[in-house]
Order: C-alpha cells, then sequence, then structure tokens
C-alpha cells in the first residue's frame, strides 16, 4: 500500500509534520476528506474547460494566443488541453510563448506533452525541449520516457551537451529512460 505522502502527492503540496503523525485510519479518512472537497471545488471544470476548447475554435490564433498568455493562468489552460485532443493543443502549442508554454505542460500528464511535442513543428519542439532540459530537467525526462525514438535521441544528444551526469541523483529516478538512452548509442 501507498504511503500517506504518496496517496496525497497529486496534491504537489508539502505535507505539514502534524499530519504525518497520524494514525493509518487517520491518515485514510484525511485522504478521503481531502479528495471530497477537491471533487467538491472542482465540480464542473472538465465542462468548462470542453467548453472554452470550442469556443477558441471560431477565434483566430492571432487573438487567442495573446489572451490566453495574458489572462489565463498555466493552469487553466492545461485542463483546457487535456480536453481539446492533441491535434488541436499542437495548433496552440506552436503559436506560444515558449516560457507559458513550459508552465502549461507541467500541468499535463507526461504522455500527453510527449504527444503534443511529437507532432509540433520540429523546430519549435526542440526549442520546448532545450528549454526544458535547461529549466525544469526532471520533468522533461519524466515526458522524455514516452517519446519516440526521434525525438528520445534528440533529448540524450541535449541531455550529454548540458553537461549532465548520468550519476546524478535526478536521473537516478529515471532509470527506464536512461536505458532507453543507451541503448539508443
Amino acid at each position: 500500500m501507498a504511503t500517506f505522502e504518496e496517496t496525497l502527492a497529486w496534491t504537489e503540496t508539502p505535507l505539514p509534520e502534524a499530519l504525518k503523525n497520524l494514525k493509518g485510519d487517520e491518515q485514510e479518512a484525511l485522504v478521503r476528506y481531502v479528495k471530497t472537497v477537491v471533487d467538491s471545488k472542482t465540480d464542473g471544470f472538465d465542462e468548462l474547460y470542453r467548453a472554452i476548447g470550442s469556443i477558441v475554435r471560431f477565434i483566430p490564433h492571432f487573438i487567442v494566443i495573446p489572451l490566453m498568455v495574458e489572462h489565463i493562468v498555466p493552469q487553466i489552460s492545461a485542463g483546457v488541453c487535456r480536453t481539446m485532443g492533441v491535434d488541436q493543443a499542437v495548433n496552440y502549442a506552436n503559436d506560444l510563448p515558449l516560457e507559458y508554454f513550459s508552465e502549461v505542460s507541467r500541468h499535463l500528464d507526461n504522455d500527453l506533452m510527449a504527444r503534443i511535442l511529437e507532432k509540433m513543428k520540429r523546430n519549435q519542439a526542440e526549442k520546448v525541449i532545450l528549454f526544458e532540459l535547461l529549466h525544469h530537467r526532471s520533468h522533461m525526462l519524466g515526458i522524455a520516457e514516452h517519446l519516440d525514438r526521434k525525438m528520445l535521441e534528440f533529448v540524450a544528444k541535449n541531455l550529454d551537451t548540458n553537461g549532465f551526469s548520468e550519476s546524478d541523483p535526478e536521473l537516478a529516478a529515471h532509470k527506464v529512460l536512461i536505458e532507453k538512452i543507451r541503448d539508443l548509442r
């Protein structure tokens, strides 16, 4: 069974020390309570994300992109992206500023991000990969575990050129990826 902290890792919030000392049944009750509160407070978000995704199809990109970057937090953009499907998401991803897209990407699961990167314009996808390797290496390595061979080769090449050591503890967390990279060489 997963530890209490692992169960609540999706919150991306450090667990207060006082909660770590709860008994097993108290921890389970707290997890159920937290999930109930989150479900209650986010009820309807998926429908909202689908509605936004449907609406933006009819608005030109040169209008949507600046509005999105200036007025929509990356977490909301990621929610809309999840409901759009890969092809429509790629249409926006290619035009988003690198820093903003990087923020959005941290709210998407790694497999979806890999599919988006694989369908993006090659030059833009490579910029995203390089940016992520430089600023959010562990995040990019998680995505890389789901990339096709061609994109994984680009990650492997740039992982080496950025001076990263395979003995790095951060890389050790991505053993499957490291093996794939070794097989490519």
